[in-house]
């Protein structure tokens, strides 16, 4: 690995860390923001993010920082975020919340096996690894829900869960073909924009009322406007620059882990051993993802032999 590109690594890498703990805010936030519909709130968040970054978007295309290949891969990105917000919020009121949870973080396994058959930002023995931890913390996380009779809802939802993982890892790949010198936020107004239009317009053709519930829950929408999807998915964004999609798609495995935390800390709920058990497994798994490379052996220096007179 070039300097430069060690030195990217290292810059995305706690910027990473920051996206993880700022899209955990978006389950508690969502919650608080109910009873509006959820098709609705998820539209109302991605367009109050859109309209708070469009100034930025603008610029960019005005400056042609923004090119058309990038114009047309925000747009499919914007599909692929009314793709996951929307078949995973309906998830949620098919299945349990654990199943749905456990399906939609599947994207790390997803990535890595979409690295093993193009060939490319394959995985190392380290990612495998962590990502091993990932899936066993995320089961013993969600093993209380798990649970839930396989009848014909829960099938449906689960279905959707996984097709909500799918167009993640979509969105990822699509960014990661940007390349590093992605104007971050400029770009991200428009899988924003897309994304609100399409999950407004869905909302309108099924005679949702396109409001929030009431002026507290728009606030809240408004706060998961802000955070989750603007530090959040503004983070995933940025570090795909230089970070493989496996990793930042095992970062976001975390985000079960500090929503449940904060829905201990500000919601009142329980935190039983098995759960924090499963937090603490998962974390350690998203750590490992994050840390350093070590230097390989062939990189040390080689001692060069005396020469015998």
């Amino acid at each position: 690995m070039s300097a430069h590109a060690e030195s990217s690594r290292l810059r995305a890498t706690p910027v990473l860390a920051v996206g993880v703990l700022a899209i955990g805010f978006a389950a508690p936030l969502i919650r608080l923001a109910a009873p509006t519909p959820p098709l609705v709130l998820a539209g109302l968040r991605l367009a109050i993010a859109a309209g708070l970054l469009l100034p930025f978007t603008l610029r960019a295309i005005r400056s042609r920082r923004l090119d058309a290949r990038a114009l047309r891969l925000g747009a499919l990105g914007g599909l692929a975020y009314a793709l996951h917000f929307g078949a995973w919020v309906r998830s949620l009121e098919l299945t349990s919340v654990a199943a749905s949870v456990t399906i939609v973080t599947s994207t790390p396994l997803m990535l890595a096996i979409v690295a093993l058959i193009t060939g490319r930002d394959r995985p190392t023995r380290r990612h495998w690894l962590a990502i091993a931890l990932g899936v066993l913390g995320l089961s013993v996380l969600s093993a209380h829900g798990l649970d839930a009779g396989a009848g014909t809802d829960e099938l449906w939802g689960d279905t959707l869960a996984f097709l909500g993982a799918v167009a993640v890892v979509f969105y990822l790949l699509l960014v990661r073909r940007l390349g590093p010198n992605l104007p971050t936020m400029a770009f991200l107004g428009v899988p924003c924009g897309v994304g609100a239009t399409a999950l407004l317009g869905a909302a309108y053709v099924t005679h949702l009322p396109i409001e929030a519930a009431s002026p507290r829950a728009l606030m809240f929408i408004t706060l998961a406007a802000l955070v989750p999807q603007l530090i959040g998915h503004g983070a995933l964004t940025y570090s795909l620059g230089s970070l493989r999609p496996t990793v930042v798609g095992m970062a976001t495995v975390g985000e079960p882990v500090v929503a449940t935390l904060l829905a201990f800390l500000f919601l009142g709920e329980g935190l039983d051993a098995l759960t924090a058990i499963g937090c603490a497994i998962t974390l350690g798994g998203v750590l490992l993802a994050l840390s350093p490379n070590q230097p390989a052996k062939s990189d040390k220096p080689v001692r060069k032999r005396s020469k015998i007179p």
